[in-house]
């Protein structure tokens, strides 16, 4: 049988590799077959579907048997979605400094869900007990917005984990205090892979009751979920991810991908290899004079210290972005789909630019 016709056209160069982000990946075949697999024919829409309902029962053999799935289009509806579902009108979120939900979602959380974001610098991405404290008063006072929920992300912004031991610490310590905890998980994947435990080890076993589940960076080609853990802690999850404009009305082609990803090994295998990456990345990195590693690499990504003038040499060659650019920071991400070809000559480009 022939292929369907198509006037669609190639516009891109497929062997061309970069290390700005694991968004820059395309789909993992395996997901695009189920795509494929999913697509003809009719299905109930928004979510009455029978690949939605299948979720379920996926999601629950990861984060067990009180998890719920709601499928959203963006990583960003995701957190946004999940922290208005376990915080009030007038209630604070405390996270990182460095936290995605503050750098790097365009103030969604404070203009679209109208909560404030109670912020904690850390030395390198992580909240602690302690660092919560900082922000974790005033819910008597009306002059202060109410801390409700802490935020962390796993693996964090800086790409460093915690250990199942240290958010069993956090959510103790938010619980006692009447606060929700959230887990932005847009790279759980592969903070799963690198600590080698499934995923339900630092999330439903140690009381995380909302995360936002990743599976764009992770081989799908849109679409995350908003996973709710503990029930109790949530309110009108359906009525909010509509108002925030994240219900798909074909949903099956959301769930379907997930499905994909997560019903057997593929996302496991997907963020194992960024990692294995990643790590081969660091090594190379390592042994250039005049680069330095910032923090541990732990996951998918390798944050450097370099002359602002090679990077910028170097930015014409592979795609990278700085982290601070007043700093000469930079961040080099690796992806499922990276190459060891593409890190050995990302490093030899390096080298060339350091030398010259």
């Amino acid at each position: 049988m022939n292929p369907p016709r198509t006037d669609a056209r190639r516009h891109h160069d497929p062997d061309v590799r970069g290390f700005a982000s694991d968004n820059y990946a395309g789909a993992h075949p395996e997901v695009m077959a189920a795509l494929a697999l999913a697509n003809g024919g009719h299905q109930i829409a928004y979510g009455e579907d029978d690949y939605t309902a299948n979720l379920q029962q996926v999601i629950r053999g990861h984060f067990g048997p009180t998890a719920e799935a709601f499928p959203v289009f963006n990583g960003t509806g995701a957190n946004v979605v999940a922290l208005q579902a376990v915080a009030d009108r007038w209630g604070a979120v405390i996270c990182a400094e460095s936290a995605h939900i503050n750098v790097d979602e365009g103030g969604a959380p404070e203009r679209m869900a109208g909560l404030k974001l109670l912020t904690v610098p850390t030395p390198d991405g992580k909240l602690t007990p302690e660092l919560i404290d900082k922000q974790a008063f005033g819910w008597d006072d009306e002059h202060r917005a109410m801390p409700q929920v802490v935020s962390i992300a796993q693996n964090t912004e800086l790409g460093t984990l915690y250990t199942p031991d240290e958010i069993r610490d956090i959510c103790d310590h938010a619980h006692q205090l009447g606060m929700k905890v959230h887990l932005d998980g847009s790279r759980i994947a592969n903070a799963a892979a690198a600590l080698d435990v499934p995923m339900r080890t630092f999330t439903n076993a140690v009381g995380v009751d909302i995360l936002s589940l990743g599976g764009t960076k992770n081989g799908a080609l849109f679409g995350e979920a908003v996973v709710v853990i503990n029930q109790d802690a949530v309110r009108h999850m359906k009525h909010l991810r509509k108002m925030s404009m994240q219900l798909a009305s074909k949903m099956r082609f959301v769930s379907v991908q997930l499905e994909a990803l997560l019903a057997k090994d593929l996302w496991l295998r997907n963020a194992r290899h960024a990692n294995e990456m990643a790590q081969r990345l660091a090594e190379g990195v390592r042994s250039v004079h005049g680069v330095e590693i910032l923090y541990p690499v732990q996951a998918n990504a390798v944050f450097a210290r370099l002359p602002h003038d090679v990077s910028e040499r170097l930015q014409k060659r592979y795609r990278f972005y700085f982290w601070d650019e007043a700093a000469g920071d930079v961040r080099w991400m690796c992806a499922f789909d990276t190459r060891e070809e593409d890190v050995d000559g990302f490093l030899a480009a390096l080298k060339e630019e350091m030398a010259r």
